[in-house]
């Protein structure tokens, strides 16, 4: 069996008004805090959605200056070594491994060979 996919985020520039949008459509409640770190979301902006709502973890945030974009992130064992290998295949890294404040998550972020922006998150 292949890594899991762990966690999907949906980032925009008006993050309140996504989770309003989503929150209506869906059915989603969530849980405003912090991301795993600011180049992901604007602090305070961020959405958690538990998988008892989606089936999954995720997330809503962003802010004024945020890359609109909707994501996913595999669940491996070391992020700094999917991330070498994404390079190695032809991928770009973007971001990390960054480690989320006060916690033991790593998150890291890169472009296929096609451009698309995927995640993997590991423990610290």
């Amino acid at each position: 069996m292949g890594l899991p996919v762990v966690h999907f985020e949906i980032i925009g520039q008006e993050p309140e008004r996504l989770r309003g949008y989503y929150g209506e459509l869906f059915g989603w409640e969530f849980a405003t805090g912090d991301a795993a770190t600011e180049k992901v979301s604007a602090p305070g902006a961020y959405g958690f959605v538990g998988a008892a709502s989606t089936g999954l973890n995720g997330g809503v945030g962003g802010g004024a200056g945020y890359e609109r974009r909707v994501l996913f992130y595999v669940g491996v064992p070391d992020v700094e070594a999917a991330l070498r290998e994404a390079e190695r295949l032809g991928g770009t890294r973007l971001l990390g491994p960054e480690r989320a404040p006060g916690g033991d998550l790593v998150v890291g972020q890169f472009t296929d060979p096609e451009g698309n922006l995927i995640g993997v998150a590991g423990p610290a």
